[in-house]
């Protein structure tokens, strides 16, 4: 994804002391295109929200994409990565939006203040307590729908299974991988309906947006790797790329990546 004020990504990495960054290559942590975010952004813009809530914000690009395209909104985003959510501020403050964007570090399971017209919540159910997937899920999604007033909007990025995976496939993925672990799509839709939501919009990404994701994650490492081969630090690096790149490849094609755009009812 492209975007002025993120970090154009090196073709080249000089020597250097300290491992890469992750995310050099990436405008959003999510398998997510420009023309994709376009949308959602415009979408959810059509709503007119004067607050909006991002709830695992990371660097917080899409929040500042949709306050751009909403002149006199204001938005919070929450993350406990303190790192990102310096990009963030940096990123608003080259846009002229550092005036009506708020970047909290901490849990997103115990920020108390605020209810949205519009909330993010994308690849973050995870940080709505400590349920168990896919529990996780349900959880993350009540309380979103406590964070609106009916009518109001939320994008919930989550994954899913495109097709069962089997115990071979699944060995290939993360540790102690479960086909319990996601829902698949009409599930997963299902539960936001449950929570009290009408789904507006149902998409989810495609081959591309998964490969520009994870590769653009890995490709930091590589390049980093590539000038630094000799240092320390190498041999994890190395190991950590490869790992990596091994669970999503035992993933690709059989995990999925859902952008509901739902309203509260």
């Amino acid at each position: 994804m492209t975007s002025s004020a993120a970090p154009a990504a090196p073709s080249t990495l000089s020597a250097v002391s300290s491992p890469p960054p992750l995310h050099a290559h990436l405008d959003f942590n999510s398998p997510l295109s420009p023309a994709r975010a376009a949308r959602l952004v415009e979408r959810l813009a059509g709503s007119g929200p004067s607050t909006v809530l991002d709830l695992g914000c990371g660097w917080g690009e899409l929040l500042l994409r949709l306050l751009a395209a909403v002149p006199g909104a204001t938005g919070t985003g929450v993350d406990m990565n303190g790192e990102l959510l310096a990009r963030g501020r940096v990123s608003a403050g080259e846009r002229g939006l550092a005036d009506r964007v708020t970047f909290v570090e901490g849990a997103v399971a115990g920020f108390a203040p605020g209810r949205g017209d519009v909330v993010l919540c994308v690849g973050s159910s995870h940080t709505f307590g400590d349920a168990a997937p896919p529990a996780h899920t349900e959880v993350a999604l009540r309380a979103l729908r406590e964070r609106v007033d009916v009518g109001g909007r939320v994008l919930f990025g989550e994954g899913f299974w495109q097709r069962p995976p089997t115990d071979g496939e699944l060995a290939a993925m993360w540790p102690d991988a479960s086909a319990d672990e996601q829902t698949d799509l009409a599930t997963l839709v299902g539960l936001a309906g449950a929570a009290g939501f009408r789904p507006l919009w149902i998409e989810t990404a495609s081959l591309d947006e998964w490969e520009h994701f994870e590769s653009g994650y890995l490709a930091g490492k590589e390049e980093w790797l590539a000038a630094n081969g000799g240092h320390p630090e190498a041999g994890s690096v190395r190991a950590a790329a490869d790992a990596h790149r091994a669970m999503w490849l035992g993933y690709r094609g059989i995990l999925g990546f859902a952008y509901l755009t739902l309203v509260a009812c």
